[in-house]
This record gives structure tokens, sequence and C-alpha cells, in this order.
């Protein structure tokens, strides 16, 4: 299969329709990352998604709507889920409602739920409208991969499985929308995302955020959202966040580093912008040195919406080790830590705890 990118005016808008009205894929863009979409009502086209991107059966599909007239066949919207929709949509939220009979057991993994999302960017709002269909979408990368935020990423990962790309340039969010659970007694947070618990809670009278955000799943335990796989968003190399005082956590990153690097292990340091002074002398260039900025903690939005372009980053260099600063998980940063600790398979360095390099050898 030959994979197509088009720039996306109204000619290639209704390719891309025509493409989902036939049973095809289109990769698209949404303000949160680039999605891998499909008819949603068409049980072959749902399939192709989950062949392309060799995701699991039993990890559910968020489908996106171009507005609420066009969610009333799939599920079914309290009075609460709409004051949300008044609030944040079209937006990066995701509502996991009571689902109808129309919705396919391939979308939401058989689960009496199905997850909903009205997106903001202008060119997905395009193809909904243009399609007239409910479009089944995970985001556009290989599984477990970093989430693409650009075409470039689609490209690199989907090449000869999709057929067209809509590049509409960087996605302005750069994380996954927040998954909303209300059909929980307490509307709960199964997946953040820009849309906040301090946001979420300055319109509902209540609302919280599962634990396991930040835990892998227990055996046996099923994904009731995109996202909560226990590797997920990785990059090639190890990931391995680092947490503690600032200087402690530059001392531990540092001995890492030169740890792995007599070993002849390629290895990186990804740290806030406010921290460059602490690591002075090994701050060279961003193209060839040491650490790579992740952005500024002062400005979270700025860490998310570079994370995944970063991590790619990092397959580009070859590091096969990342050492990474960690940040509080309040706000934004619930959403981003929750990639991170996935993309690290929970692998966690306390810098305020003790080293002991014979007890860390036999792990």
């Amino acid at each position: 299969m030959i994979t197509e990118r088009r720039s996306p005016d109204a000619c290639a808008i209704e390719r891309a329709a025509a493409l989902l009205r036939a049973g095809g894929l289109v990769a698209f863009p949404t303000e949160t990352v680039y999605g891998l979409g499909a008819n949603a009502f068409d049980q072959d086209a749902v399939h192709k998604i989950f062949a392309a991107k060799g995701r699991p059966s039993d990890n559910p599909l968020i489908v996106h709507v171009a507005d609420v007239e066009a969610a009333l066949p799939l599920c079914h919207i309290s009075r609460e889920a709409h004051i949300l929709i008044d609030a944040f949509c079209p937006g990066p939220l995701t509502l996991l409602l009571p689902k109808t009979d129309r919705v396919l057991h391939q979308v939401n993994a058989g689960l009496p739920n199905v997850a909903i999302r009205i997106p903001s960017n202008p060119i997905a709002q395009a193809l909904l409208r243009a399609s007239r269909l409910p479009i089944a979408a995970p985001s556009a990368n290989a599984s477990g991969r970093p989430s693409p935020t650009t075409a470039d990423h689609v490209y690199h990962d989907l090449q000869g499985k999709v057929p067209l790309i809509l590049d509409g340039g960087p996605c302005t969010v750069g994380l996954e929308s927040t998954v909303l659970d209300m059909t929980a007694e307490t509307p709960t947070i199964l997946r953040p995302g820009a849309i906040t618990l301090e946001q979420l809670l300055a319109v509902l009278p209540a609302a919280r955020v599962t634990d396991s955000v930040l835990r892998p799943l227990k055996q046996g335990e099923k994904a009731c959202s995109p996202g909560m796989l226990y590797r997920h968003y990785a990059p090639n190399g190890k990931l391995v966040l680092v947490t503690g005082q600032p200087d402690r956590v530059r001392d531990r990153c540092l001995h890492l580093y030169r740890q792995a690097t007599q070993e002849g292990i390629v290895a990186k340091i990804l740290i806030f912008e406010e921290h460059r002074p602490l690591y002075n002398a090994y701050w060279t260039d961003e193209e060839s040195g040491t650490l790579r900025s992740m952005g500024f903690l002062s400005h979270p939005e700025t860490v998310a919406r570079r994370l995944f372009s970063l991590l790619r980053r990092m397959d580009e260099d070859g590091a096969e080790l990342i050492l990474c600063e960690a940040m509080a998980p309040c706000g934004i940063g619930l959403a981003i830590m929750n990639r991170l600790r996935r993309a690290a398979s929970f692998r966690m360095e306390d810098a305020d705890q003790p080293w002991h390099p014979l007890e860390r050898s036999r792990q």
C-alpha cells in the first residue's frame, strides 16, 4: 500500500471522507495527537485499525463525533455530561458514557460503555462533517510507541499501512485527551490530560482520579480506557524516572550517566529548563550534547507539547538509557507523569535515598 500525505485542503478532506465511507483508514490531526480513523459503524474497517497499529483487541477505542447530535445514536448523555460538554467541548475531553446497541463490540472491547470525544481541531471537525460518520480513532502510531504529534511521526510508524495522512502540522496540546468515566458513582478520571481535575471540579460537584493513573494494572485488571497498558508511549531505549530534590536528582542522573558511558551505553538526560544551571559543564548544545530540555516546569504545557516528540528524538539519537527528571503529579503534571511512568514501565530512582550499587547490580 502506498501512503499518501496531503495538506488538508477541501479536496483532500473530501478524499479522506470518501475513504472512510468506503471502509478505509485515514490518519488525521486533532488538537491532542494524530488519530488513526475508521467508520465506527463498520466492523471490518475498525478491525483494520487494530491490524495497522498492532493494537491488542481488548484495548477500547475513542469515537470522535462532530457535535452532541452526532453522539446521540451511540450513547446516553446525562445532565452532568451535558454540563461538561457545554464547558469543555469541542476540546481535549473524552467522556465514558453508557452505550447504545449501535456500538460495535470491536470499538469498546465489549464494555458496557463507550468513549466519546468532540475534537476542536478544525481539520478533524471538517473530516467528521464531510464524512457524516462517527470516527473510531486511537492514536496513529504503532502500538506502545510514543504517540504521534506530527504527520512525520505517523508516516514513520504506519507507512504502507494507511492510505492517507492529512498533514495539519504539529498538534497544539501534545498529550491525549482526558478520559472521564461518567458511569462511576463519582465522575472518575481514567486517563489524565489537558483538562485537569481542578478544571472539572469548577463545574462538577465532585470528581476524582483513579489510583491506576500512576500505577501499573494489576494481574487480570481490565483496561477501561486507552493508555492504561503497563508499557505505553515508550521509546526504544530504557527510560528511568529520577525523583527527589533537584541537586540530588542531578547527582544521581550524572552518576548513572557516567556508569552507563563507561559500559559503552549511549545515555541521555532529560531535564527541565529551570534546572539547566545545575548541570553547567554538561550542557553543550541540544544537537549533540548529553542533555535535552523538556520545557519549563513553570509552564508545564510546554513539557506536554514536546514530550512525545522528545521521546521519539531519543530513538533518533540512538539512546539506550534515558534518565528523566520527574515533576509533581498535579494539574497537567499528572498527565505528563502518567505518560512518563508508563513509558518507563514504572522504573523509578529516588535520588533522596542512599545509592546501593551492589543491590542495584542484582536487579
